[in-house]
């Protein structure tokens, strides 16, 4: 059904628990995949290309943006990467506010804004696809991480709007707790996290990151060729009400 034979695809993140489900599934659509993270290390052997930044350093991404486009122009951007560590607002700290913000949006739209010139003169489908958070919706901790997220989604509007007419769609996939290895941390300190954060979904689990790569693989693809500006929830119906509040009323 998904085919996307030939396409360059980039994929930030690539080497993180989501980021290989993403490189996984578009390399089984045919897409040349052009993996980056933190370091090469953990990038998909089956990347075609390999590129190894960090978001939050503006010099390492105006560089790897040129070294992207020496390779080709892409067809279609994923804005995987993310990561958080202050949970609470008492934990932010100047630099880890600096840390987060970068991370997770000025790095990003900075490489958007570095691949974006050559994007409008490629030809087919063009797409850029962020994955984001519930945190953006709703307050669940991470108050950096959260406010940098919901700058992705007015971003993503942004780049709808003012690129559609160059044939660039833009959107973005909102994923709740994802068991991957950022959870690990908060594992190794309480092991029941987890069983206690299931209750709270309405599927009674979390999702897992094959879940989250079919949904940006849908929205990167030509069969949503008349969806941009919009977002798609990957959550386990988190955000569709409150289970704790109906349990506590009833």
């Amino acid at each position: 059904m998904f085919e996307m034979n030939g396409a360059r695809v980039v994929i930030t993140g690539a080497a993180g628990g989501v980021g290989g489900a993403l490189c996984r599934s578009f390399a089984a659509t045919g897409a040349r995949i052009v993996g980056c993270d933190r370091t090469t290390d953990g990038i998909p052997e089956l990347c075609a290309e390999s590129h190894g930044f960090d978001l939050a350093d503006a010099d390492a991404v105006a560089a790897a943006g040129q070294a992207i486009l020496a390779g080709g122009v892409p067809d279609v951007l994923i804005s995987n990467a993310g990561w958080t560590r202050a949970e609470v607002l008492k934990d932010v700290t100047p630099d880890a506010f600096t840390a987060e913000m970068d991370g997770n949006f000025s790095g990003p739209a900075r490489l958007c804004m570095d691949l974006l010139p050559a994007m409008r003169e490629a030809p087919g489908n063009r797409s850029i696809v962020f994955v984001l958070s519930v945190n953006a919706q709703a307050h669940f901790g991470n108050p950096v991480y959260a406010a940098a997220k919901a700058a992705g989604m007015a971003w993503v509007r942004a780049i709808a709007a003012e690129e559609g007419r160059h044939g660039i769609r833009a959107n973005a996939v909102i994923p709740a707790s994802i068991r991957t290895n950022a959870w690990t941390h908060r594992i190794a300190a309480d092991p029941e996290v987890l069983n206690r954060l299931s209750a709270l979904y309405p599927l009674g689990r979390i999702v897992t990151p094959q879940e989250v790569a079919n949904a940006v693989l849908f929205l990167a693809s030509p069969l949503a060729s008349g969806i941009t500006g919009t977002s798609l929830n990957v959550d386990a119906g988190l955000m569709a009400g409150n289970l704790p509040f109906i349990e506590a009323i009833t």
